[in-house]
């Protein structure tokens, strides 16, 4: 299966707990008005059934199935708000405390480092990074609606316990959680089950009021529906975690296999599981977390958070042993998972400290851009080209791991190190893409960064400036990716200033060039107001929208082929059929047109995505051969599709010094 029909399987489950949560309401409706009528029947005095059926109130049923309704209804709505904000809310549920992207702890920079490479070779944003600093078991959890507010969360014990290959694997776990569509489906799951906890909330609610009434007449009947109300709320709640159960077991296993996949390396994720069991034999706990809301948030967690006395019936994970043997194909044992030594002594050491450690200390190894594309330059060339680069969306090519390490340590030098730690400078680092060579409007554009920032924020921009012009154009949007888990860090209205800010920078000279238009079109979709928000599918088929779907297929035939781009614009076109669109010329392209038709073609279903891509795919690698501006386009496009592309996916071309070329605003 691919990112996108892992995308569909995991709508399709969504839909399904929507029916398993329907059914399991009726249930406890059921259950109510039942109980509840043979509590009134017996208070007022009657025994026999068809007593009960001539003394019940008008609208008795009706009024406890509207009261069950609006509680459990309610709670779930409540629930699912509290998470719309993303992941970061399920990480402080967690306990979880954000680890600065600087940190020069000597673990968290560890897994910083990993975070980064795993997101850079999976084609998505770098997600926020959490710790759960109180639990000294070993486990992980990844959450959010999408892999624009994704963030990673790892226990304490993950950070001491494992060796980095052990870490790689448990990150890629998770990040198969990320690309798979697992972490919407989870979070829904925690609001159906705080729904149908509600009942039982409701009855110690009234068993409380009961016990504290002055009427002994009167607390009697109340405390005794609480108590009823009580059992009958988590008899919700047992059919709530057979729905968790029952959704999450099987995606562990996916995850597992994605880990292996992404890092070419069983004893990553195989090892962390081996520790985990170890572990467990050691202490008594593998991967249990102590925090009060281990038990809500049990499903996302790489191990069960939470033991469970019927393991095979509410047991939110597989079997240990049962995991690492799909992973090595044979029993494994065990393995001890001591904190190690020199983790324990270099914790809180300075980053600097890190050479005596081949295992903590920073890589060396600092390739060129011609080092980190090899991995995946078969994917360049050839008739299959588009086959292949659609094929790699949330996919890890072979080597695209060491790729990745090759171009995170490119983009990691001193002088840009400050802009993916510090949320200021990160926006002087976007701030400095966008500034333009002509002086006369980078001195208006200077004017602008003055009077939101300050003076000194001028030669900060300058600087970064000139940092930017000296790395390849096909780069850039990995660069806004490394500094987007800064960028995030912004408060919501301090994000959409900087995208005001921005959007004037860009029209200062009364134009919009390629460059600016790609990546102000990723910082609106990933910083903007609806940046981690699910978003509805409206459309099943790229027919429905296909003036939209052929707009954006001209403007990359136009930036890859300027002179015969309808020869480019073709070669996408047959693979798309029954799409009859016309191309679109460069002078009737208008850019706010194209960010429209972003937002519709987003609207489609995971199904008829890779379809679309891969016609896209197909115009920017025309004749197995393409260019930066098109490689650019063609990332912009899924990163507006929320589609990971592994970022080597750029042409060769990408080494050469071009300028962006301007197209009609």
């Amino acid at each position: 299966m691919n990112f996108f029909e892992h995308q569909e399987l995991a709508r399709r489950s969504s839909k399904r707990l929507i029916v398993l949560f329907v059914l399991a309401v009726i249930a406890v409706v059921i259950t109510v008005n039942v109980i509840g009528a043979l509590l009134y029947v017996s208070a007022a005095g009657h025994r026999g059934p068809f007593g009960a059926a001539t003394t019940l109130p008008n609208g008795f049923f009706l009024t406890n199935t509207a009261i069950v309704l609006l509680l459990i209804g309610g709670g779930t709505w409540f629930e699912m708000s509290r998470l719309a904000a993303g992941g970061e809310v399920v990480a402080q549920m967690a306990g979880g405390r954000a680890v600065d992207p600087g940190t020069h702890d000597l673990l968290e920079r560890r897994l910083v480092n990993v975070v980064e490479e795993m997101a850079l070779a999976s084609g998505i944003p770098v997600p926020r990074v959490y710790v759960l600093d109180n639990e000294p078991t070993i486990n992980a959890f990844a959450a959010g609606h999408s892999v624009n507010d994704a963030i990673v969360a790892v226990t304490r014990g993950t950070l001491t316990r494992l060796s980095r290959d052990e870490l790689q694997g448990v990150i890629g776990h998770e990040f198969s959680h990320i690309l798979n569509g697992d972490m919407r489906l989870n979070l829904r799951l925690i609001g159906v089950l705080f729904g149908l906890l509600m009942i039982a909330m409701f009855g110690r609610f009234m068993m409380e009021m009961g016990r504290g009434s002055r009427s002994d007449r009167g607390a009697g009947p109340l405390v005794l529906a609480g108590i009823a109300l009580w059992i009958i709320g988590y008899i919700g709640v047992f059919f709530g975690r057979l729905i968790k159960a029952g959704v999450s077991r099987q995606r562990e296993f996916l995850a597992d296999a994605s880990a292996v996949q992404f890092t070419r390396n069983p004893d990553g994720i195989g090892g962390a599981l081996r520790k985990i069991g170890g572990l467990s034999d050691e202490i008594g706990l593998g991967t249990e977390i102590r925090h009060p809301n281990a038990e809500t948030l049990s499903h996302l967690f790489l191990g069960a958070a939470r033991p469970s006395f019927v393991s095979g019936l509410f047991a939110t994970h597989p079997p240990l042993a049962e995991r690492v043997r799909r992973i090595y194909g044979r029993a494994q044992d065990f393995l001890p998972a001591p904190e190690q030594p020199l983790a324990l002594a270099l914790g809180s050491a300075r980053f600097e400290r890190a050479g005596a450690s081949p295992d903590l200390a920073p890589l060396e190894f600092k390739p060129g851009v011609e080092n980190f594309m090899s991995p995946v330059a078969s994917m360049l060339t050839g008739t299959g080209a588009a086959d292949n680069v659609s094929a790699s969306i949330g996919a890890m090519p072979s080597g695209g791991h060491g790729a990745a390490v090759g171009l995170a340590q490119r983009l990691d030098s001193p002088a840009l190190r400050a802009a993916f730690t510090d949320t200021t400078a990160a926006q002087m680092l976007v701030l400095g893409a966008l500034l333009d060579k002509d002086r006369a409007v980078g001195d208006q554009q200077r004017r602008v960064v003055a009077e939101a920032f300050g003076e000194l924020a001028v030669r900060a921009v300058d600087e970064y400036h000139a940092i930017v012009q000296q790395l390849p154009p096909g780069v850039r949007l990995s660069l806004l990716d490394r500094a987007m888990p800064t960028l995030r860090r912004l408060p919501q209205a301090a994000a959409q200033r900087f995208l005001m800010l921005a959007h004037t920078l860009i029209a200062a000279d009364g134009r919009v060039t390629l460059a600016e238009f790609l990546l102000f079109t990723v910082l609106k979709r990933r910083l903007g107001p609806n940046a981690g928000r699910a978003v509805p599918v409206r459309y099943r088929a790229v027919a429905e929208v296909t003036s939209e779907a052929a707009l954006v297929m001209s403007l990359i035939a136009n930036v890859r082929m300027p002179d015969t781009p309808e020869r480019a614009f073709a070669a996408g076109r047959a693979l798309l059929p029954g799409f009859d669109a016309q191309f679109v010329a460069q002078a009737n392209i208008s850019l706010d047109a194209v960010a429209a038709a972003f937002v519709k073609l987003n609207q489609l279903a995971p199904l008829a995505k890779p379809a679309y891509i891969k016609a896209c795919t197909a115009v920017a690698f025309v004749d197995g051969e393409t260019n930066w501006k098109a490689a650019s386009c063609l990332r912009t496009v899924c990163i507006a599709l929320d589609s990971p592309l592994p970022p080597q996916v750029i042409a060769e071309s990408a080494l050469e010094s071009e300028s962006a070329a301007p197209l009609s605003a």
